[in-house]
């Protein structure tokens, strides 16, 4: 079933050495997750408000630590909405970012 590997990505506040506010990126590495399309009403719900859903990836509840971001076959998506499934699996319905823009 989970034959898809995802990386997990969560941001941290930190500062540079001149005192500056930067985020670190905090990456959790060989997340297995099956990876799903994209429901069509779900979609449409989506794209009324501005967001465009273009993957889903199913994990175990326990994998997932509120991360915000995750890459999958080097590409990066935003994490726009999780919600939690039945026998402890949580969905990831993501968005993916193109040079930094969502």
């Amino acid at each position: 079933m989970f034959k898809d590997v995802i990386t997990l990505i969560s941001t941290t506040d930190s500062e540079n050495d001149m005192g500056d506010p930067i985020k670190i990126l905090v990456r959790r590495e060989n997340i297995f997750a099956e990876k799903k399309s994209i429901k069509q009403s779900e979609f449409y719900q989506a794209a009324a408000v501005g967001l465009k859903p273009e993957i889903t990836f199913i994990i175990r509840t326990i994998e997932y630590e509120q991360e915000t971001l995750l890459e999958y076959n080097l590409k990066a998506f935003t994490i726009i909405r999780t919600y939690e499934k039945e026998d402890e699996f949580t969905a990831l319905i993501c968005q993916g970012i193109v040079n930094g823009v969502m």
